[in-house]
């Protein structure tokens, strides 16, 4: 468990599984200035994006994003799956 990075709230919420990117194109000066203002609240980029992508979840269906249970691989499945994709068979 972690607190969510939403300043001001002492939300207790389950970590999420962060595996998925999300690719924008922006103003390269609007950028700077987002991350300039990240750092001022000693924020990372991806903090703020987060925060603001479970804010428009809240505010459009009217309740916070939880994730479905049977889509939540235990970790020790997530950990097994990330080695056996990368097991290389034995040459012989």
């Amino acid at each position: 468990m972690y607190i969510e990075d939403t300043p001001g709230q002492d939300n207790v919420v389950a970590p999420e599984d962060r595996t998925a990117r999300l690719t924008i194109l922006i103003d390269p000066r609007k950028k700077m200035l987002f991350e300039q203002l990240c750092a001022e609240e000693d924020s990372t980029p991806s903090q703020v994006v987060r925060r603001l992508i479970r804010g428009y979840i809240l505010e459009r269906s009217g309740q916070p994003w939880v994730p479905p249970e049977e889509l939540q691989p235990s970790a020790v499945q997530r950990r097994s799956a990330r080695r056996s994709r990368h097991v290389r068979p034995r040459r012989r």
